[in-house]
């Protein structure tokens, strides 16, 4: 088969001709259509055993064409969104075939695009966290995105608009935008134009319950400014500069969350999973556009992320089945 692959440390992404594989015991192997590419793609390029070659990306969708022992064989045939396929493991979806642990291969509904499977995953599963660790929402809460326009920002917009929460989502241009008003958001505020905490508060004079933080050095004082006794907010992506936190959190008992979808607990993993997927049954996602790549650009894919790409990057490896 063909596949992009690296050595950790050198990071340099090749494509080869390599031998297709197996599918151990509990495990399926799934013929990729569409590979995602995640901002920890290209970061776990740096580090690792350089001695192993890696093949990228943790997230894609196809059919799954093959079972090893313990899966039954009515899952031959079935088409499929992949999640965590690279974690702790060497083989991604960067390539025509790869062989991942039978739950990590998820039955996508009847009308459920290749793109859309594609791109849940890291995205989704990490928005469902940031979410819902906290418990269920109503219709009484309001919730605030920063970073409508990528895709753990899209997929928490349409994730908390379906569980019935009010949300507000921060962008960094009108074509960002339209993309966060696309998946649902109910205010969008451009926070290089417009005062957030201002905004928000205006629409939501009591507070947020739930804030999805993207980067908690920027926003912390306008996160602290607007959310509400007892909220949190719930980090995913690492903070670079210390912070001190705002007397407004302590005199609010609220509290800052910090998660890594790779390491939360399987039995949230397993929640994640069960409740994108009725999401999808419902149709209550979309997918997110962005740019495309072939199988042989892997490396552009990865630098188109790497360099703030608008949009969720895809990559198209073989035509199985329409998008």
């Amino acid at each position: 088969m063909t596949a992009a692959r690296y050595r950790p440390g050198d990071g340099a992404i090749r494509v080869d001709d390599v031998p297709r594989p197996e599918p151990a015991p509990g495990e399926v192997l799934v013929a990729v259509a569409v590979s995602a590419v995640n901002p920890t793609d290209w970061k776990a390029r740096a580090t690792g055993d350089a001695a192993e070659w890696i093949v990228p990306n943790q997230d894609g969708a196809g059919v799954v064409v093959a079972v090893g022992d313990g899966v039954p064989d009515t899952r031959v045939g079935e088409r499929v969104w992949v999640w965590q396929a690279q974690w702790q493991r060497s083989s991604g979806t960067a390539a025509e075939y790869v062989a991942v642990p039978d739950a990590r291969a998820v039955r996508l509904p009847d009308g459920v695009s290749f793109d859309l499977g594609a791109g849940l995953g890291i995205p989704a599963m990490t928005a469902h966290r940031c979410l819902f660790a906290d418990g269920p929402l109503t219709a009484a809460d309001h919730v605030l995105v920063h970073g409508g326009a990528g895709a753990v920002g899209h997929a928490a917009i349409e994730l908390a608009r379906r569980a019935g929460a009010q949300v507000v989502a921060t962008v960094s241009s009108p074509e960002k935008g339209a993309l966060a008003e696309a998946a649902g958001a109910q205010l969008v505020v451009d926070y290089l134009r417009e005062d957030v905490a201002e905004r928000v508060r205006s629409w939501a004079p009591g507070g947020v319950v739930r804030i999805v933080e993207v980067d908690l050095a920027r926003n912390l004082a306008t996160d602290a400014a607007v959310l509400a006794p007892g909220g949190a907010i719930v980090v995913y992506s690492r903070t670079e500069t210390g912070v001190q936190p705002p007397r407004e959190l302590m005199s609010g008992n609220a509290h800052i969350d910090f998660m890594l979808v790779y390491t939360i607990p399987d039995t949230a993993k397993a929640a994640a999973v069960a409740d994108i997927t009725r999401a999808l049954e419902a149709g209550a996602l979309t997918a997110l556009p962005g740019p495309r790549f072939g199988l042989a650009e892997t490396a552009a894919a990865h630098d188109a992320v790497e360099q703030g790409a608008t949009g969720k990057v895809l990559i198209d490896v073989a035509a199985l089945d329409e998008r």
